[in-house]
């Protein structure tokens, strides 16, 4: 006897959250999380705050993380092949990048299941969109390794000549040991971008050769979610107006 296919109706949705701005919550995400059957969530506390500030009662809350994320979503695969509208959410931005949700939408793929976009806040492309660094190229690289020997093999591998801009994110305990080597390997005259905190309270966005870049940036608060940007080997800001 054949084996049943999926139910008519059911979808996966991965849905973008506020990187700290609660307006950045979009309707149609409130309606995706209020009408969902389930959301799988990196925190359920942490959504379970954000449903609650932007008036959302969601039916039920599921945990899906780094640490559970290959069993949990082929889980979250069954309940899609069985007819339920399930939406998943990260902590902050947009699932499947550098954080939870690839695994998930690659389950549903593999079974032919509806996987849908409700898309949002992502940190890697508010920096960029505010950067004065070309985007018509440009890659993302997520996390660059946490061992310094890594990361100075990428600058010096793969960054030092990149014909685009790159986009990475970085923790606030690495931020001033890879501003250092970006200085280092890639030279004063190269042109950067760091994102600080990005929509938050404390947002700061700085364009500029490392040669000031870095200091300035160190001159400030290393604390909290870092984006940056590393603009094309010979790129150049150029004078201001009226110089």
């Amino acid at each position: 006897m054949p084996a049943p296919g999926p139910r008519p109706g059911g979808m996966l949705l991965l849905v973008a959250t506020p990187l700290g701005n609660l307006g950045d919550l979009s309707p149609r995400a409130r309606q995706a999380l209020a009408e969902a059957d389930v959301v799988a969530c990196e925190d359920t506390r942490t959504t379970a705050n954000l449903l609650r500030l932007a008036g959302v009662s969601a039916r039920s809350l599921s945990a899906y993380h780094d640490h559970n994320e290959a069993e949990a979503a082929e889980a979250l695969a069954d309940r899609v092949a069985a007819g339920q509208v399930v939406a998943v959410v990260t902590d902050a931005g947009t699932p499947g990048m550098s954080d939870p949700g690839f695994r998930a939408a690659r389950a549903c793929a593999r079974r032919g299941l509806r996987v849908s976009p409700v898309p949002g806040p992502n940190a890697a492309v508010a920096l960029l969109s505010a950067s004065g660094l070309p985007t018509n190229a440009f890659r993302f690289v997520g996390f660059l390794p946490p061992k310094s020997a890594a990361r100075r093999r990428f600058l010096a591998e793969e960054a030092l000549a990149a014909a685009e801009t790159l986009v990475l994110h970085e923790s606030c305990h690495r931020i001033d040991a890879l501003l250092g080597e970006m200085l280092e390997i890639l030279g004063p005259d190269r042109v950067a971008c760091v994102g600080r905190e990005l929509t938050k309270l404390h947002e700061s966005v700085r364009t500029g050769p490392l040669g000031e870049l870095v200091p300035a940036v160190r001159a400030g608060s290393l604390k909290g979610e870092f984006t940056l940007a590393i603009g094309p080997a010979g790129y150049a800001l150029g004078p201001a107006l009226g110089r």
